[in-house]
């Protein structure tokens, strides 16, 4: 039953109809009812997820999430993870939370990440990790793409914010599963060459999805390509490396200062 897990559910779905939020859903038979999975999610805001994992629900299946270790900092985040099956990855230690995950997937769990690894500013899909291809390969599982688009208008880096009874569209879109049992684990260009097709499938998910949405010109909500006001991908990359830069230098900054 997972009284915690279920508990957030109905604290979600409560919020999301209090926000008159209103959510597409497509292809949520390529969930599988039994059995686990790399769920590929594109990532631009910061409750994509929520929609996300309610549709999930809604098949009898609940998302592991992968989450930033430095989450488990704070008190009430601790009592979640610990309590909803998330698996909590220390970058520095990344391969101990690899194996959980593929751990986490032979057991037949569904394992949600994030394969751009940060949030889009450009709410284009960047570049992709190849953790969730080498999860799968690994686990013996396949990759489900999903794309959702609309739940960043709530909440997103930019100022971007949105709350309340807005009656937001958000659209997610469950893909086909990709077998990535031909995957050559040893070989970097085997692995290389899935994550390009997934990063390709996720695009072409993507694109349709959004050209079809409403997106007024010059909202900062809206990408570049279709006359928004976000950054384009080049320039969004750049603040990106300059924010990973930042934290980078912040993080070892702490460490000296620990040891002093």
């Amino acid at each position: 039953m997972e009284p915690v897990y279920r508990t957030l559910e109905v604290i979600a779905a409560s919020m999301r109809g209090a926000q008159g939020v209103r959510v597409d859903y497509r292809g949520l038979d390529n969930i599988p009812t039994t059995g686990g999975a790399v769920l590929a999610i594109n990532h631009t805001g910061y409750l994509d997820f929520v929609s996300v994992a309610l549709g999930v629900s809604s098949r009898g299946r609940r998302i592991r999430f992968m989450v930033k270790s430095e989450m488990l900092d704070v008190g009430i985040m601790r009592f979640l993870i610990r309590h909803t099956g998330t698996v909590p990855v220390d970058r520095s230690m990344g391969h101990d939370a690899y194996e959980k995950a593929v751990a986490t997937l032979r057991a037949g769990e569904l394992i949600g990440v994030y394969p751009e690894a940060t949030l889009s500013r450009s709410f284009e899909i960047k570049e992709l990790k190849s953790g969730a291809v080498r999860m799968a390969a690994a686990a013996g599982v396949p990759v489900i793409p999903i794309i959702t688009w609309g739940a960043h208008r709530q909440l997103s880096k930019g100022g971007i914010r949105s709350m309340g009874r807005k009656k937001i569209p958000v659209v997610v879109e469950y893909g086909s599963p990709i077998d990535v049992s031909d995957v050559d684990l040893a070989s970097t260009e085997s692995v290389d060459e899935k994550v390009a097709a997934l990063r390709a499938t996720m695009v072409a998910m993507l694109h349709p999805m959004q050209e079809a949405y409403p997106h007024p010109a010059g909202e900062p909500w809206v990408p570049a390509r279709l006359g928004g006001g976000a950054p384009t991908y080049d320039e969004a990359k750049v603040i990106e490396d300059e924010e990973a830069a930042a934290k980078a230098a912040a993080r070892a900054k702490k460490r000296q200062s620990g040891r002093g």
